[in-house]
């Protein structure tokens, strides 16, 4: 994984994505999830190119249950962008980088 990209749960969601500083693009994820697996190289890319513009957090919706369902995450990959601690656009299924970049810029 990208040393871009932090791992959370539902344990410090609260601190990584709601009390971050910055814009926080969480990726709501699974292991067995196929396009999940495709996504997981384009956020490595994406946030090491937006790095100090937006932190991109993932979230294992197996372990983390809690967090997922507060924020009625009902499939995946689901990615919701963060700004001030609120959610700000939600984004379903698998997207190429250009155009998550695109959408996460239309909101900063």
């Amino acid at each position: 994984m990208s040393e871009h990209i932090v791992n959370a749960g539902d344990a410090d969601f609260e601190q990584e994505v709601l009390q971050a500083e910055g814009p926080v693009l969480v990726d709501f994820w699974a292991p067995w999830c196929g396009p999940c697996k495709m996504l997981g190289p384009v956020l490595e890319d994406l946030a090491g190119d937006m790095a100090g513009k937006v932190k991109v957090v993932k979230v294992n919706v197996d372990e983390n249950k809690e967090s997922a369902g507060r924020f009625g995450v009902m499939s995946i990959p689901t990615m919701i962008l963060f700004k001030g601690g609120k959610d700000v656009a939600t984004l379903v299924g698998f997207m190429s980088k250009e155009q998550l970049k695109d959408k996460i810029e239309e909101q900063l």
